[in-house]
């Protein structure tokens, strides 16, 4: 009897080992065939590594190999980690906006900020073109950044006039003067290199280079250049006035309406425009306005950084302010990166560029 019983358990046992036997080695099969994809995974992203893959671009293999980079960072759960697109990890809850054809997309403008000094200024602090009228503010006020109205921060709506899939060739925008002070002041602005950072539809703008495999949060107001490479008796000055706003987007009608925004780029120039034969009012909004022409700047042009038409910050050959016309130009790209990967490029474009606040 003792015997039978003792008998009971082993068999209990036995008869367990043979139902589990089935699912165990299945998934030793399953391990062992992951653990495979990873090495041949592996190996692929490090031959598009050395064969010059760039992370920051807006192509189908710099998406991927960004991806691969941040696996880590896009694991969700504690006992067993899932794969979820960065967004979800960094804003549960965000949801795409679409945008139709021809609807206005507003940029707004954050702080003037320096990694030099603690001291911000507001955008239209600088001697840029007027704020949008209060009729205009009014209209888009409730796309403003929630994360900036948190800590307390203003967005302001910029002057750029963007609309959804429209691209559009050198834009005259306003003409200012600067001179005295504000010229001294911009001077040191531009020694203390403070970065003007501006967001659209809250992807902050970004400085990106594929070349250099770069990407940084921002665009300078300008640059310096040393006595030592030019030769001159004293350090000049430069300020960039042209920019080149490329916005990239993704387009799926079976999935949903109208476009997705997917990143935000821009290129500063500086040109010194032609403008002197010129009437135009200062601070007026020069766009859409057929009363004033600029051999420099016309719809079918793209101004470039070329030396000898950089725009030096120093006073008029008379003594008299500077004269600067401000200028920009659009340029709708579509890309198959999805709207879920679009942060990606944040975080693996410029280790040192500190994470800004978002929504």
């Amino acid at each position: 009897m003792t015997a039978t019983l003792i008998r009971l358990p082993l068999l209990a046992a036995l008869f367990l080992l043979v139902l589990t036997a089935p699912s165990t080695s299945a998934g030793r099969a399953e391990r062992k065939q992951k653990k495979i994809e990873e090495r041949e995974k592996a190996i692929k992203m490090a031959n598009m590594k050395a064969a010059g893959q760039d992370v920051v671009g807006m192509t189908k293999e710099a998406a991927e190999l960004r991806s691969y980079e941040l696996r880590n960072k896009k694991k969700k759960g504690l006992l067993k980690r899932r794969e979820a697109s960065l967004a979800q990890v960094l804003f549960p809850g965000a949801s795409p906006e679409e945008y139709g054809q021809g609807e206005a997309v507003p940029a707004f403008a954050e702080l003037v900020e320096s990694k030099k000094t603690q001291l911000p200024f507001e955008f239209y602090d600088l001697p840029t073109c007027p704020e949008p009228s209060d009729k205009i503010k009014k209209r888009f006020r409730r796309r403003k950044n929630l994360g900036s109205r948190l800590m307390g921060h203003d967005l302001k709506l910029s002057p750029y006039n963007i609309a959804t899939k429209q691209s559009k060739g050198c834009t005259p925008l306003c003409m200012v003067e600067i001179g005295g002070k504000k010229l001294r002041w911009m001077r040191k602005l531009v020694d203390r290199q403070y970065r003007i950072h501006l967001t659209l539809d809250q992807l902050p703008v970004l400085m990106r280079s594929k070349e250099l495999n770069y990407a940084v949060r921002g665009y300078p107001i300008g640059f310096k250049a040393l006595a030592s490479s030019t030769g001159l008796q004293d350090d000049q000055y430069f300020m960039y006035n042209h920019f080149k706003f490329t916005i990239t987007y993704r387009e799926d009608p079976g999935e949903f309406e109208g476009i997705r925004i997917t990143g935000f780029d821009v290129h500063p120039v500086s040109i010194a425009h032609k403008v002197d034969n010129v009437k135009v009012e200062e601070g007026k909004i020069l766009e859409n306005s057929s009363s004033s022409s600029f051999p420099t700047c016309t719809r079918d042009s793209s101004p470039v950084n070329e030396p000898d038409t950089y725009l030096a910050l120093r006073s008029g050959a008379s003594g008299g302010d500077m004269k600067v016309l401000y200028s920009y130009e659009v340029d709708w790209v579509e890309s198959d990166i999805p709207w879920a990967d679009r942060w990606d490029v944040y975080l693996v474009g410029s280790p040192d560029d500190e994470i800004h606040y978002f929504a």
